[in-house]
């Protein structure tokens, strides 16, 4: 709490209020948060482990091993073995992973990733960003995420003149027809 009050500015009730709110929200749909046990860790080898996993098709596994292991389990997500452990769960082999930890491979998608943040001067996470032009900070409430997709859904389909059809068959690649 005392870390999360001091990088937001604000006071340690005030941090407390914001993680019980997140706690209440994620318990909603299933979700447990142990704020009390997370460890402030430096997650940039963790977002080299989900651009290793993004290539094989596994990042979003890979976010939600390293959410679960951050918020859930107390564990350290700049911990090697903790990294290991999640590469492995998500069927990435042990050697790929350590490989990628070891070298700079990885780590200028990250940087890429770091600067579009800054440019669109996000500072906190989660963040979420629709259409290069709404954005969601922090644990909101489900309306205010449908709000901010519908408004960018409607923006977009007017700038983009969109027509979409649900009448008629549709074929699979394989030459089944519906």
């Amino acid at each position: 709490m005392d870390h999360l009050a001091q990088n937001k500015g604000i006071s340690r009730a005030q941090a407390e209020q914001m993680t019980q709110y997140a706690v209440r929200a994620a318990k909603e749909v299933g979700l447990e948060l142990n704020f009390n046990k997370a460890v402030v860790a430096n997650s940039f080898n963790a977002h080299r482990l989900i651009q290793l996993a993004k290539a094989k098709g596994l990042g979003n596994e890979a976010e939600e091993q390293l959410f679960k292991a951050h918020f859930t389990e107390g564990k350290s997500i700049d911990d090697k073995e903790v990294l290991l452990q999640t590469g492995v769960v998500i069927g990435l082999s042990e050697k790929v992973v350590e490989e990628a930890l070891s070298s700079d491979d990885y780590a200028y998608k990250v940087r890429q990733d770091e600067a579009e943040a800054q440019s669109l001067g996000i500072r906190s996470v989660p963040y979420f960003v629709f259409n290069d032009k709404y954005a969601v900070s922090g644990a909101q409430p489900t309306e205010t995420f449908l709000g901010a997709l519908r408004q960018s859904w409607d923006e977009f389909e007017k700038e983009n003149k969109i027509v979409v059809l649900n009448d008629g068959a549709s074929c699979s690649v394989d030459g089944n027809c519906e």
